[in-house]
C-alpha cells in the first residue's frame, strides 16, 4: 500500500514538474517572440541591451535608442501565469490581459501629470426587443472624455487627440509624470501580432512624447 501511494505521489509530482516546464516555455517564447518584434521594429534606433525573466510570466528589457527619441526605457511583457493551474484558473475567471507596457524618459519632461485610462462599455442587449419599443432611441456615440483636470492645460490636446486616432485605439493606458519615467503606456499584448503592429505602437509613443514636449520647448 505504501509503495503505490509513493508511486501515485511521484507520479503526480512529475506530471506537475512537466506542466510547469512545458507552460514556462511557452510563456518564453510569448515573451521572446513579442521582444523580439519591437526591437525590429525599431528599425536600427534602438536595441535590447539587458533582458530578464522575472519569474515565469514576466518579462523585463531594457533599450537604448538614438539620441532624441527615448532615453532609459524599458520594457515590461506581462504573460498568463500559465506554468501555476491556480494562478492561472484565478487570472482567466478575473479576465486578466496579457500587456506589453513601455517606459521611458523625454528629452523634456512633461510640465504635469496626466494619466489616461481607457475603457469600452458594450451591450449585448436583444435587438428584437429594441426594434418592438418604441421609447428607444439608439445613439452611436464618438469617444467620450471624462477628466478630474481642473485646468486644460496647453500639451493635452496633442496627446489626446492621438489617443483618439485610430493608430492609438489599442493603448490600454498612458501617464506622463515629471520624474522618471516621464512616460509609461501600456498596450495589449494581442495588439502587438507582428512587426507591423509593433512599429505602429513605436510610433504612436513618439507621437505622444512629441505631444507632451511641445510647451517645453
Amino acid at each position: 500500500m505504501g509503495r503505490l501511494l509513493l508511486i501515485d505521489v511521484a507520479g503526480a509530482v512529475g506530471l506537475v514538474a512537466l506542466w510547469y516546464f512545458c507552460l514556462a516555455s511557452y510563456n518564453r517564447r510569448r515573451g521572446s517572440k513579442a521582444l523580439r518584434c519591437v526591437e525590429l521594429a525599431c528599425s536600427h534606433r534602438g536595441h535590447v541591451t539587458q533582458a530578464k525573466w522575472i519569474g515565469a510570466s514576466r518579462l523585463q528589457a531594457q533599450f537604448r535608442f538614438a539620441a532624441h527619441w527615448f532615453e532609459n526605457a524599458r520594457v515590461t511583457i506581462r504573460l498568463m501565469p500559465r506554468p501555476l493551474p491556480i494562478q492561472w484558473i484565478l487570472s482567466a475567471y478575473h479576465k486578466q490581459r496579457e500587456t506589453l507596457t513601455f517606459e521611458a524618459d523625454l528629452d523634456c519632461a512633461p510640465g504635469t501629470c496626466l494619466e489616461v485610462l481607457r475603457h469600452r462599455w458594450l451591450t449585448h442587449s436583444d435587438n428584437a426587443v429594441v426594434r418592438k419599443s418604441r421609447d428607444w432611441t439608439v445613439v452611436r456615440p464618438g469617444p467620450v472624455v471624462l477628466t478630474t483636470c481642473t485646468e486644460w492645460k496647453q500639451e493635452l490636446p496633442p496627446v489626446i487627440s492621438t489617443l483618439m486616432t485610430s493608430r492609438g485605439h489599442n493603448l490600454l493606458s498612458v501617464r506622463f509624470r515629471p520624474e522618471s519615467p516621464h512616460l509609461a503606456a501600456t498596450i495589449d499584448l494581442e495588439a502587438l501580432s507582428d512587426e507591423r503592429a509593433a512599429a505602429g505602437f513605436l510610433g504612436v509613443l513618439r507621437d505622444l512624447a512629441a505631444g507632451a514636449s511641445t510647451h517645453r520647448q
